[in-house]
């Protein structure tokens, strides 16, 4: 039986944690990682499963270089960021059985096809397609043919390249598929996250749309939400002050457990297209306006702007009735505060 993720506008958001690399090479740092998200609410742990053999190769030349002034990682080489980031193949299966234990699902990102092979021995729920990997069709093909949940990035992609993911992912017998809105500067900026992308994706290509957010803190995610967003990934860590190649825009304990509960209550605040009060609205009815007596009245006597006055509470004539009734006549004695009502008055 194939698991099916539950996402949609029917559910609540589905939090991911993403791990990366902020295990700092430590397994103990990896497992109590795994534990505070767990007890900060989130649906979801996500690692990457790669070696820096299995992303690039090993060189000095300057294409391998990082060379971008605003980088976090300028001046490294690829293949050094990758074996310091990189989590132990080894490591998944206690992982895995840790989320297992927790209530959560573990599931992984694989940057090739030995790494879909490596995971298939788990039984992972589901997969993930980094941003980098989006244009790699043929590692998309092959997890497509797992059958399995896909959840596909799509920072610095076109519109073409991802009709070409989707499409691949589709035609070869992918049954949910998941994009994510993605912004892939690391952190990036809240300015370019472009969050109305979200809807136009998921009408665009029928599927549902999350977002992988790379920004610091939780606004963003939270922003999301309203847009349709039915995923939401984040970087988490112990502290950031540890370090790590992802700690500066990962989220802490304390605030990833803040980001499950804001995008919940944002989920919640969504409901649907109505005009009427709502239930809990009814009993604050009172507090609007209408139309009461002022003054003590004899019957027979004329309603002016002395005798009458819209005022709370809401019981009485509506304020639009105000200038039909001025200069009827009240066909019965009416005390100060009354209701204004029609039966008051003469025809």
């Amino acid at each position: 039986m194939v698991y099916k993720l539950p996402v949609g506008s029917s559910h609540k958001p589905f939090i991911v944690a993403e791990m990366s690399g902020n295990h700092n090479q430590s397994l103990e740092r990896a497992l109590d990682i795994v534990d505070r998200a767990a007890d900060a609410g989130v649906d979801a742990m996500k690692l990457q499963t790669y070696t820096a053999d299995t992303l690039t190769i090993e060189s000095n030349k300057a294409d391998f270089m990082i060379r971008d002034k605003k980088s976090l990682w300028k001046g490294e080489d690829l293949y050094s960021l990758y074996k310091k980031a990189y989590t132990p193949w080894e490591w998944h299966k206690t992982i895995f059985e840790r989320c297992k234990k927790l209530g959560i699902l573990g599931f992984s990102t694989p940057f090739d096809e030995t790494a879909v092979d490596f995971l298939e021995t788990f039984d992972v729920p589901c997969y993930k397609v980094a941003s980098f990997e989006s244009n790699h069709l043929p590692l998309i093909k092959k997890i497509a043919k797992t059958g399995k949940p896909m959840i596909i990035s799509t920072g610095v992609s076109t519109r073409i390249q991802l009709k070409e993911a989707v499409e691949t992912a589709r035609s070869n017998g992918c049954k949910q598929l998941i994009l994510l809105k993605c912004t892939s500067t690391y952190p990036a900026d809240p300015k370019d996250s472009n969050l109305v992308t979200i809807p136009h994706m998921k009408q665009l290509f029928g599927c549902d749309v999350g977002l992988s957010d790379h920004t610091q803190g939780i606004g963003v995610a939270v922003a999301s939400v309203a847009l349709g967003a039915c995923l939401i990934e984040k970087h988490m860590t112990i502290h950031r002050a540890d370090g790590g190649v992802d700690s500066a825009f990962s989220l802490e304990p304390e605030e990833m457990k803040q980001l499950v509960h804001e995008t919940s209550t944002a989920w919640l605040s969504l409901g649907k297209v109505t005009y009427m009060p709502t239930k809990s609205e009814q009993s604050g009815m009172k507090f609007r306006r209408s139309i009461y007596a002022v003054r003590d009245m004899k019957k027979g006597d004329v309603l002016s702007r002395d005798t009458i006055r819209v005022i709370r509470p809401g019981y009485g004539l509506a304020p639009k009735y105000f200038e039909q009734v001025l200069g009827k006549h009240v066909r019965t004695n009416i005390s100060r505060g009354t209701p204004l009502s029609f039966k008051y008055l003469k025809k």
